[in-house]
């Protein structure tokens, strides 16, 4: 009986047999529901724990042990407030005072402490005890563990966001591309010719910042100064804007994703805003390492003079995300009167896990 009581058993069996009456049934009858109900709580993936009306813990299930790290010997008989974060002690007394007038709280998400500090989302439901006579004694609680669901509802927000973004960007970029395609050409048919093809290569850089929705198969292999080429092809028509100098690194797998995403929020502001919203804007990077840091300094000229944004934009969390979190590096903004400066760092592991090898010097 020793392992049954250690699981908590029988603090689950004791309380359930003198919480629920059962007419007319004999006491072995009686004992078999306890003790199937106390196996019910024991073996649910819920942690389900009861208290008394002074918020007393009286009974803890293995899945309570599991979720908040405590024994039940640890917790039987001390106040459920040890898992209460101080930022929301007040909970509990409303808490108290609904369940005093017999009410039911449901799927109720809030956040509480494990043993070890670290705090836990989860899911509460809160349930009056009554015993014999009907009279509220205490209360039931079942936590249900719902950081996973929390996370993925944090993700579809940033997706959600990221599409609207992309879509207003794709936009505000075709506008731009047919006003600037319109000053370099006398016929119609010739700027249906030219937009088509910026359009065109608008399209391919765009792919790059997608992940491949249809093969299980990681992004393949480039090089660094071919990716700046494939984002900057739609604004560089004739290959007299960009230059890009230092030595060049193979990019594989996630990081062409990533660092085409830099690259393209990058562009697509240097459209609207910058060097590339002018016919005689330009754009010089330069690549350079430092150890294993690869290092990239973009430098727009000729375009309108620039301000710093008082809020950074969300095309500017993505790209600090991407660099920070993907590439192990870092992405800085400096603004001045004749053009915007970003100095992007990443570490060449990330950029290609098997050999992070660099290419010749070549400059463009």
């Amino acid at each position: 009986m020793s392992d049954i009581r250690k699981a908590g058993w029988q603090p689950w069996s004791q309380h359930i047999g003198e919480s629920i009456s059962f007419p007319s049934a004999s006491s072995q009858a009686i004992d078999a529901a306890t003790q199937h109900l106390a196996a019910i709580v024991e073996s649910s993936d819920d942690a389900i724990l009861t208290k008394d009306l002074n918020s007393i813990i009286m009974s803890w299930n293995m899945a309570a042990e599991r979720l908040f790290g405590y024994s039940a010997e640890e917790m039987i008989g001390k106040p459920v407030t040890l898992l209460i974060p101080e930022d929301r002690h007040d909970e509990e007394p409303v808490i108290l005072e609904r369940l005093r007038r017999g009410e039911r709280i449901q799927h109720y998400e809030t956040v509480r402490r494990r043993k070890d500090g670290s705090l836990i989302d989860i899911s509460l439901s809160v349930s009056p005890l009554r015993d014999a006579n009907g009279i509220v004694i205490g209360a039931s609680k079942i936590a249900r563990d719902i950081t996973e669901s929390k996370q993925a509802k944090e993700r579809m927000s940033l997706l959600l966001r990221e599409m609207n973004h992309r879509l207003k960007n794709l936009f505000t970029i075709a506008s731009s591309i047919v006003s600037l395609s319109a000053r370099e050409v006398n016929s119609a048919q010739d700027l249906a010719l030219l937009v088509q093809d910026r359009l065109t290569a608008l399209a391919r850089a765009h792919a790059l910042t997608l992940p491949a929705i249809d093969s299980d198969l990681p992004p393949g292999t480039v090089s660094f100064h071919e990716l700046i080429r494939i984002i900057l092809a739609p604004y560089d028509r004739a290959g007299k804007r960009l230059t890009i100098s230092g030595p060049d690194t193979e990019v594989a797998g996630n990081a062409v994703t990533s660092l085409a995403l830099i690259l393209h929020e990058l562009a697509t502001n240097a459209a609207k805003y910058g060097a590339l919203s002018t016919s005689s804007g330009m754009i010089d990077i330069r690549c350079s390492e430092d150890g294993e840091q690869v290092i990239l300094i973009w430098n727009e000229r000729g375009g309108p003079p620039v301000d710093q944004p008082a809020d950074e934009g969300f095309g500017s969390l993505l790209g600090r995300i991407a660099a920070k979190g993907h590439l192990a590096g870092s992405i800085e903004r400096e603004w001045q009167q004749d053009g915007l400066t970003v100095r992007l760092t990443a570490a060449r592991s990330r950029l290609s896990p098997v050999n992070g090898s660099i290419l010749p010097n070549r400059t463009e």
